[in-house]
């Protein structure tokens, strides 16, 4: 019988929750600046802010922890379950067409704006499923906490601040992926790298390269500046590489004067040498699937190591980059490190961010992966690969894959919820995105993602389908009862 009251009780609160949304994705809160008492910049503290007010409208009791993280509790019992979503969101770029990125707009049965589907929306489901039991006096024996944070987007420094103090609960989900129930994380490694030159500029050659700012998204963008080619050469190049790859490259022609002091920088007269800007435009995806994207950074080594530049170290290594990590291999094939398993899947690369001088260079790359892999056998094997072109790997540390049994109760009560609402068997599935509950010993991801809709998660006109947003906040309470009072 409760399902009812509670499918009937969200259903007439779907305007509330798409208002309560609206009033998060309005707020700017991609990292910024550290300030006093907001260790993520001012955004990422307002979100942080309306979403406590919003708690506390609610009923709920909050506490707001130095700015890293807030939580609601559901009442002051044990504490059966911790719910965790993030506030923060990815950058953004001026190409959205529906609305702007912190505009929210409602457009038939989708509302539009960054953080809608990652992880505003997920969180504000949520906290309905939350507002729901708690309206309609449902029994609940253990509490609920939903905790929302400000820096899973950079590194989730901001769940290690509050673990720090707080102990997990004896189970945890968070809503940051896709439905049925994701039981498998794949393990992580982000390679930095640098390398330095001591020729300077040699020409004809390249200027400066760099893409990417985000070490977990695939690169939409890049620009490189390249000196001492002739047109024909540059632009029939750049049409074979963009038929190739679907990247598209923008070439201008510097005047005399921006030449000159390019060029002058470096000692070198620009008196009869042609001096290109390029602009790389490519489609932005999450770093765990970028099969999905066009990478501009990768096309735009393709480009340059195809072109008759001057033989020296900088340009060496720019064409063995495109050699390691070619714009086609997502896998780490080239790079040595490629490794498949049956649960946990396939081992996957992004190459995320670049930036390159005639003097120096350094990069990072992000994979992600599958059960097996070791320091031995991923990061060994890169920073040798490295090496031989003269190209340092900084030591950062392997983080291993998550599991939880996909035969536990636990995710068997997850996916009882599921099936109930979506009408289907559900069974629990891999990632390779990393999210908060990647280091919880009972912590999975459970929606609120569907497979077959792409909600343009981290790149333009993001999304989250109203049905699904609602239909979610249902599995959600659901699964709620069911833990805090049937799981010990």
């Amino acid at each position: 019988m409760y399902r009812e009251k509670i499918d009937a009780f969200l259903d007439s609160k779907k305007d509330e929750m798409l208002s309560d949304l609206s009033s998060l994705v309005r707020i700017n809160s991609q990292r910024g600046e550290a300030k006093e008492g907001m260790p993520f910049g001012e955004g990422a503290a307002r979100a942080l802010d309306t979403a406590e007010k919003l708690m506390k409208s609610y009923g709920f009791l909050t506490r707001n922890y130095e700015n890293y993280v807030v939580t609601g509790d559901f009442g002051s019992q044990e504490k059966g379950l911790d719910i965790l979503a993030h506030l923060d969101v990815v950058p953004v770029t001026q190409d959205w067409t529906v609305t702007q990125p912190f505009e929210p707009k409602v457009v038939g049965d989708r509302i539009y704006g960054r953080g809608t589907a990652d992880d505003k929306g997920p969180a504000i489901a949520a906290l309905y499923a939350m507002r729901a039991i708690r309206e309609l006096e449902l029994p609940m024996k253990k509490s609920v906490r939903l905790i929302l944070g400000s820096d899973e987007e950079c590194g989730s420094s901001d769940l290690k601040y509050y673990y720090g103090i707080e102990k997990e609960a004896p189970y945890s989900f968070t809503p940051d992926a896709d439905f049925p129930v994701i039981n498998i994380e794949k393990g992580r490694f982000a390679g930095k790298f640098a390398a330095e030159f001591d020729e300077g500029l040699q020409l004809p050659g390249v200027v400066s390269l760099k893409s990417g700012t985000t070490v977990n998204i695939v690169p939409q963008r890049a620009s490189a500046v390249i000196a001492g080619l002739e047109e024909d050469v540059l632009r029939r190049t750049a049409d074979e590489v963009s038929s190739q790859t679907g990247v598209t490259f923008d070439l201008e022609m510097c005047d005399n004067a921006e030449a000159a002091d390019i060029l002058g920088g470096f000692g070198i007269g620009s008196e009869n040498i042609l001096c290109w800007k390029i602009q790389v435009r490519g489609v932005s995806a999450h770093a765990s699937t970028p099969q999905e994207g066009k990478n501009a950074l990768t096309a735009t080594l393709r480009l340059i190591s195809r072109l008759p530049l001057a033989d020296c170290a900088g340009h060496r290594v720019l064409k063995a980059l495109d050699e390691m990590m070619p714009f086609e291999d997502t896998c780490g094939e080239k790079l040595g490190i490629y490794r498949e398993e049956e649960q946990s899947g396939a081992l996957t690369l992004c190459f995320s961010i670049l930036e390159y001088s005639p003097k120096k260079m350094a990069g990072t790359f992000d994979s992600r992966l599958p059960i097996g892999c070791t320091e031995e056998n991923t990061k060994a094997v890169v920073a040798k690969a490295l090496a031989e072109h003269g190209i340092t790997l900084e030591d950062t540390p392997v983080v291993n894959p998550h599991c939880v049994p996909g035969d536990s109760e636990f995710v068997k009560i997850l996916l009882d919820s599921y099936g109930h609402y979506f009408g289907v068997e559900g069974k629990p599935l891999s990632t390779g995105g990393g999210t908060y509950v990647h280091g919880l010993k009972r912590g999975v991801a459970f929606g609120c993602m569907t497979p077959d809709v792409d909600n343009h998660m981290h790149g333009d006109d993001e999304f989250m389908e109203i049905d699904t947003l609602v239909k979610s906040a249902k599995i959600f309470a659901d699964a709620i009862l069911r833990i805090c009072n049937d799981l010990d």
